[in-house]
This record gives C-alpha cells, structure tokens and sequence, in this order.
C-alpha cells in the first residue's frame, strides 16, 4: 500500500517527464529551417567538394547497334568527331568510354573555341556522336547539332575543378589557331570518330610527303615562330661572330627539323632537368610517340613515361618544352632529373 505523499510524488515526477518530452518535440518540429539548412550544408559539400569526384565510376562494356564500347580510365584519350546535346545543367557532358567524372577539353573545329567541360554520365547512345554537350557547354562554345570537335582528356587544377562542379565554367581558354584546326579536319571521318592518340600511320599530308605529326610540328613553327626563335638560339652554340646572321622567320619555318635535332642535343649530356611529355599504358605506344619527339620511354609501375632530355639549364628545357607542346602534347611539364 502506498502512502498519500509518496503516490502524489509519483504522480509530479511523471508529469514533468512528459512535460520535458513534449517540450523537446515542440523545439525540434520549431525549427524546421535549420534543419534543412544544415541538410542543405552537408549536400553542398558532397555535390561540390573535391570528394565529388571520387570514387570515379568506370563501368562494363555495352553495345550501341552492335557496336561495343569498353569504358577505360585512359590518360593520353585524344579523338575528333561530332557533337549532340543532352538535357543536363551546368558545363557537363556525356561520353561512351570516359571515366565518370573526368574533365577533357573540347575544341569547336569551326570557330577554334576551347572549353574545359565535366564528364559526368554515358552517352550519346548513337555511333554517329562523340560527345554529349549540355546547354551550357553548347553555349559556350557556340555549336550547333553536328559540329566537329576535338575532345581531349586533361586534369584540370582544382578551381576549374570547383567551379565547373558547381554548375560554373572555368576560366576561358586559348582559342586554337584556325591553321592547326584545319589540319585536325583532315583526321575527321565522315561519322563516329577517329583517334589523335594512336599515332598510327597517315597518308601524306603536304607536298613533301610529310605525316600528320610532321604536319603539326610545321604548323607550331608558323604560329609561334618567336617562341621557335627563342628557343633555336638558346640550345644551338654561338657561332663566331663572322659567321652571325639575323635569323629570320623564314629561316626556322624552312628547318622545321633544326628543332628535333637541338632537343636531342641535351639528351647525350648530364643534367639536372627532363621534359615529362606523357605517360601510356602501352609501351608501343609510348615508344611511337618517344619517336615523334626525339625522346625516350621510362617504365613507371604499370605505365611507360614518354620523356626528353636531360637539359643542363632550364632555360633549356624551357626552350625543349614550348616545341614539345608545338608536337601535340600540350600536358608537357618540365621536371627534376632523376
């Protein structure tokens, strides 16, 4: 039996419990503002953080109308073709084989337009597109259903990354020159698309019988021929002063091979920097492209690094590098030897 005081003691210690609790669910359902704002919070950091790009998602093989594609996360990717258009926001596209996410560089080869866009889902599900462009990306570079482009795989620094996440375009980039892209046309088929990063044999290109690297290699000496310049009298030996010209730009453009033979110069020497041109996942492959430059291949792991030099000076390797780039391999970076 209990007492009086006892069963009224009782009696208060269970009201103010549920007077507690009911206050508690009267705060929580208060506020639903902040909830959703941190809600907001935590999706906005998984969308747009650098952890957005990870795990990155390669997929099975699958076929469009009997043709099979295998999805790869392939460095060195680089392929002309067309575009179409998809439904999606911000500066985005889709791709067949691509990593998801990875970023390329698409090139308009009618105006010369270059955009860094997100890859971000498969697609076009047709065999006659390369690419997927979302609105955005169509805007920026001005394309309509069909245009010919360049798609070429790159690793963009993390602010391009950011903004590009973020529904935003990164910075503009150079215009291509209208020369270089017409001599990208001439690799176009008449559908789908055809590969730059095979290197494999082409027909000539000009009257001297030259292939399609030599025909690029000719083009960089046209558009940049100060840089050339630059670079042929910081790697070649002063001559006496009696035998000193004024080099003119006709000169280097004539002896587009003058610049192979003064890169490979350094090679036989020592020293403390290496052009890092590429890196492949064939060494076939990466001994084509070694040759088109005058370099060498080093295996790394699973991969064969397509390098040159070894310069003495950086000023050297700098001058080395700018003709790098002019051959196709716009990644090139100088580095340590060793």
């Amino acid at each position: 039996m209990r007492l009086p005081n006892e069963s009224f003691r009782l009696s208060l210690t269970l009201g103010l419990l549920v007077t507690v609790a009911a206050c508690g669910g009267i705060s929580s359902a208060s506020r639903p503002d902040t909830a959703n704002a941190q809600a907001n919070d935590l999706a906005s950091v998984s969308t747009n953080g650098p952890e957005a790009d990870y795990p990155v998602v390669i997929g099975d093989a699958y076929k469009i109308d009997g043709i099979e594609y295998v999805p790869a996360d392939v460095w060195n990717y680089d392929e002309v073709g067309y575009a179409t258009f998809n439904p999606d926001q911000g500066v985005t596209a889709s791709h067949k084989t691509l990593p998801l996410p990875s970023y390329v560089e698409v090139t308009s080869l009618e105006n010369g337009k270059t955009i860094v866009v997100r890859v971000e889902r498969r697609g076009p599900m047709t065999n006659e597109r390369l690419i997927g462009l979302s609105a955005g990306a169509q805007a920026l570079l001005s394309a309509t259903e069909g245009t010919a482009i360049r798609v070429r795989r790159i690793n963009p620094p993390e602010v391009e990354r950011a903004a590009l996440r973020s529904g935003q375009a990164a910075p503009d980039r150079l215009d291509t020159p209208m020369s270089l892209v017409e001599i990208l046309k001439r690799k176009l088929p008449a559908a789908g698309s055809a590969s730059l990063a095979k290197a494999e044999p082409v027909a000539p290109t000009n009257e001297n019988g030259d292939s399609f690297d030599a025909a690029m290699a000719d083009l960089a000496v046209a558009t940049e021929k100060q840089e050339q310049l630059i670079a042929v009298q910081d790697v070649l030996p002063t001559p006496d002063a009696s035998e000193q010209k004024s080099p003119t730009v006709t000169t280097v453009a004539q002896t587009a091979p003058e610049p192979k033979k003064s890169s490979a110069e350094p090679k036989r020497s020592t020293g403390d920097f290496v052009i890092q041109a590429a890196a492949f996942s064939s060494k076939a492959n990466a001994d084509r492209a070694a040759k088109t430059i005058s370099g060498f291949v080093e295996s790394s792991g699973k991969l064969f690094r397509v390098r040159t030099g070894p310069y003495e000076t950086r000023g050297q390797a700098d001058a080395a590098l700018a003709k790098v780039r002019a051959a196709g391999y716009s990644d090139a970076r100088v580095i340590k030897a060793g």
